[in-house]
């Protein structure tokens, strides 16, 4: 075992192509795999002036679209594109360019979403439109990190997925033998394998977690 200090900990986590509606109406698509679910919420985490996080503060809305091990090529053509013009120093110094036609660049069709104005990416297997609940500033105590990353809380308003991962049968389940996500670990790319073992927590149905009413008394005076 051995102390070491990587530069990120970007240890796997699902790669999304985060759609969003620029100032003069036109789409941005941009791919990050800083996100996580917990519920019906979502986290995002991105570079805090970078042109997405702009377009969710004025918008206040997205679609979260998940791509499969399917769409890595296209994923992959976006990789070092930003829709910011001028390209912000940093990012001119890796190599990203300035591209207004992210679908086209990619190679993705363009969907409209049910609810949000973002557009949806037809290929992507999931395609989660939210809207904006919170703005978390990051390593707010880090005095080489602070301002520069910031956490979009987005609740999940509707879901689309593809009829091929869903479970026979069901009408609200995805079938995870089915649904297979394209993981980034360390900046390259990775697909999940095959079903290690048995889950006692998949013994509980899916439905348990989903959220019910409650009942609260009346106040009184």
């Amino acid at each position: 075992m051995s102390v070491i200090d990587p530069a990120i900990l970007y240890f796997g986590t699902p790669v999304a192509l985060i759609s969003t509606r620029n100032a003069d109406g036109s789409a941005n698509l941009a791919p990050m795999s800083s996100a996580w679910w917990l519920g019906r919420s979502c986290l995002l985490g991105f570079g805090a002036r970078s042109h997405t996080p702009a377009n969710l503060r004025r918008t206040h809305e997205c679609v979260i679209n998940l791509p499969s091990v399917e769409q890595v090529d296209a994923v992959d053509r976006l990789a070092r594109t930003t829709g910011s013009d001028p390209v912000p120093p940093h990012k001119l110094a890796m190599g990203y360019r300035h591209h207004r036609d992210k679908f086209g660049v990619a190679g993705l069709t363009p969907l409209d979403a049910d609810i949000v104005a973002a557009l949806r990416v037809a290929e992507c297997p999931v395609q989660l439109e939210a809207v904006l609940e919170a703005e978390h500033p990051l390593a707010a105590h880090d005095p080489l990190r602070a301002g520069h990353l910031v956490a979009f809380e987005m609740r999940v308003v509707r879901v689309h997925v593809h009829d091929a991962i869903r479970v026979a049968g069901s009408t609200d389940r995805i079938d995870p033998d089915l649904w297979r996500p394209l993981i980034m670990s360390f900046t390259q790319f990775y697909g999940l394998g095959g079903r290690v073992q048995h889950s006692t927590l998949s013994e509980i149905p899916e439905s348990a977690y989903r959220p019910r009413p409650t009942t609260r008394p009346l106040a009184t005076s």
